[in-house]
């Protein structure tokens, strides 16, 4: 389904093609200058099985890129300050990242112009949620984001990110949807460390504590002694890392 602005509608569902995901979760980023858009999007592929950023204009998603590593680029054209034509062509002098322009500008020229600015793919607005994803996931195996397991394992825990399944000692765990986007985020780099704000902005909990009251949760349900977690560890000074086998 699509909203009359052409972003997915709050009950778009999940039942496309899972994302590749692996040791490597793809890290999307999302840039445009409509909230309501940014936020659709971003949940629609986190239900998806992606991790998704958003910022409101090029400055902004400058800032995030200077921090944090993203697979792939969603750039609406039209927006304040750079435009995405302009972000597209300027990111294009020093990276190869996989960008797919969105726009409500659907005329020839203007495909053209964005493809000619470096775009790697172009979806004009109104769009179909499941036909964007599959358009992501393209251009990453063009990029060469093959999965390299399909599981990972913890201790007695396994989790199947593209599933959304965490098991224990052959028991399936029931996860809130905070739950299990939280432990898509660790698990996308095992053995890194997340800030508090880090793990925030990937599952879309919307601040910082929050993701202390998800991380206690969860810890009851991986942890033999959530007291002295040997898994889903603090650490000090920085945020949480998930120490995997």
């Amino acid at each position: 389904m699509t909203s009359p602005h052409g972003a997915p509608s709050s009950n778009a569902d999940g039942s496309r093609a899972q994302a590749t995901l692996g040791d490597d979760t793809p890290h999307i980023l999302i840039v445009d200058d409509d909230d309501k858009i940014r936020r659709l999007l971003a949940r629609y592929l986190r239900e998806t099985g992606f991790l998704a950023s958003t910022a409101e204009d090029a400055a902004k998603a400058d800032a995030l890129m200077a921090s944090l590593q993203f697979d792939a680029l969603i750039v609406d054209v039209m927006m304040p300050g750079e435009t995405g034509i302009e972000m597209t062509r300027r990111l294009r002098k020093t990276s190869n990242i996989p960008i797919l322009v969105l726009t409500a500008r659907g005329q020839p020229e203007d495909r053209i112009e964005g493809l000619e600015a470096g775009a790697d793919d172009y979806l004009p607005k109104p769009f179909e949620p499941r036909e964007l994803v599959l358009r992501l996931e393209r251009l990453m195996t063009r990029r060469d984001y093959a999965p390299r397991t399909d599981h990972i394992t913890f201790g007695p825990n396994v989790f199947y990110p593209k599933r959304g399944e965490l098991r224990r000692d052959g028991e399936t765990i029931r996860l809130t949807g905070a739950e299990l986007a939280l432990l898509r985020a660790l698990t996308a780099k095992p053995g890194a460390s997340f800030t508090r704000a880090t793990l925030a902005e990937q599952t879309g909990s919307g601040f910082d504590r929050s993701i202390d009251v998800q991380v206690t949760r969860l810890r009851r349900k991986i942890e033999d002694d959530p007291r002295t977690p040997l898994y889903l560890q603090t650490v000090r000074g920085v945020g949480y890392v998930l120490v995997v086998d």
